[in-house]
């Protein structure tokens, strides 16, 4: 059987399985285009629709269960029925949703998250693509130079997105794209181009670009090289921000002058921040004659301060955070122990609980490393996953969540020896 038998295989077989999903997709279909308003989240032919959650699983509606690793790409890191999460939406819906002004629970969130993140002063916003914006802003501000650096492969929401070069819906910076993890020739770009450039921004961890952490070499060049030249360092935490309880960041022990957020951190609810040295963010600071503005009618929302300071402090503490995360570096290693033992060209990188498989063999340090991955590959393993019931990112990306235990990372093993078993004669590397 070839890859497209196999594929084409799959599809039939989703498709005879799901008679209310397309149904319900060609009604999305008639008012939003493709039937679709978040793109990550669609896959040929239709993509599954969640009817319900609870805990760690999910019900489309046709009926179908699955445990839910894709985590809502991080952001769902408390999983679907957190009974803290709920006390706190209740919570703030008893002191009033739309305040039109300041109060306490803005302060208490600020003071948690400045602490936890090690930020001077922070300012909050409604989503990561925001947070970044903003923050390339107070840099451009700051230095007085235009341009930007951005990483090939690096994804910083949806008008800052450069894989495959840029995004024709990016806001229109000038932008120089560097290498991610390639230390000489992104040396050379930040001194070519210094005097121009106000900031450097990356993940220390790509998420989208294919789960795969910058070597410390590469942050410290980045570091020292951004400092000595007056650049703007930031970091995007909106999803690397899980794997350690400050932040990646602390992991690497490199401090940027910026870092942004997002995700897990609003407890659910909408959220994105940015923040970090007091000389930037004050900037910001509206009783100066010559502050920049920065609107937002939700970014102090009574939701997502609340559920966010509930989870925040309550739930995903410092404890919570590597336990998680231990979880993952293990279930990580035992995918890798399995496919080496079926000698099969497929693996898992990572870091933490963030983890994405890749129907390849070889090392994976780079986006261009990810790319030479067979696509084809890559929605045979997702739908035959979907078809076990279990839920991952076409592209292969998995987020645990606190909810997923032992017993489903060993679910999910079982599923991934099954699928390595039918499929061995197909992953195989290539010459």
């Amino acid at each position: 059987m070839t890859i497209d038998e196999a594929l084409n295989d799959a599809i039939a077989n989703f498709v005879a399985r799901r008679p209310k999903t397309a149904a319900l997709h060609e009604r999305a279909k008639a008012v939003m285009p493709g039937g679709n308003t978040r793109t990550v989240l669609y896959s040929a032919p239709f993509p599954i629709r969640a009817e319900r959650a609870e805990g760690s699983t999910i019900w489309d509606v046709d009926g179908h269960s699955y445990l839910d690793l894709v985590g809502e790409y991080s952001a769902g890191i408390y999983g679907h029925s957190n009974p803290r999460i709920h006390k706190a939406v209740a919570e703030a819906l008893a002191q009033g949703l739309n305040l039109g002004a300041h109060h306490a629970r803005e302060v208490v969130f600020a003071e948690a998250v400045t602490k936890r993140f090690d930020l001077d002063l922070i300012r909050f916003t409604n989503s990561g693509t925001e947070a970044n914006m903003m923050a390339l802003a107070a840099a451009r501000c700051f230095t007085k130079r235009k341009k930007i650096m951005p990483m090939e492969g690096g994804y910083h929401g949806g008008t800052l997105y450069f894989s495959h070069g840029a995004s024709p819906v990016n806001a229109p910076f000038d932008c120089v794209l560097a290498r991610f993890n390639d230390i000489e020739k992104t040396r050379t770009l930040i001194v070519q181009h210094a005097d121009d450039l106000a900031a450097v921004i990356l993940e220390p961890m790509l998420g989208g670009g294919g789960c795969l952490p910058a070597t410390p070499e590469f942050l410290a060049m980045l570091r020292e090289e951004t400092a000595k030249r007056g650049i703007v360092l930031i970091f995007d935490e909106v999803m690397s921000s899980r794997l350690h309880p400050k932040g990646l960041s602390a992991q690497y022990r490199i401090q940027p002058d910026l870092k942004t957020l997002g995700k897990y951190i609003g407890g659910g609810m909408s959220f994105g921040a940015f923040g970090g040295k007091r000389v930037i963010m004050e900037q910001f600071d509206p009783s100066r004659p010559d502050a920049l503005p920065h609107a937002g009618t939700f970014n102090n929302n009574t939701l997502t301060m609340t559920a966010g300071h509930a989870g925040l402090t309550e739930i995903f503490t410092a404890e919570a955070c590597v336990a998680l995360n231990e979880r993952g570096e293990t279930l990580r290693h035992a995918i890798n122990d399995l496919c080496m033992g079926y000698q099969a060209a497929l693996q898992a990188t990572g870091m933490g609980s963030m983890i994405t498989l890749h129907p390849i063999a070889g090392p994976v340090v780079k986006p261009e490393d990810a790319e030479r991955a067979d696509k084809r590959l890559k929605r045979l393993l997702y739908l035959d996953l979907l078809d076990q019931g279990i839920y991952i990112a076409e592209r292969g990306f998995m987020a645990l969540s606190l909810v997923v235990g032992t017993p489903d990372t060993q679910r999910l093993l079982g599923a991934l020896e099954s699928f390595i078993k039918r499929y061995r004669h197909l992953l195989v590397a290539s010459a």
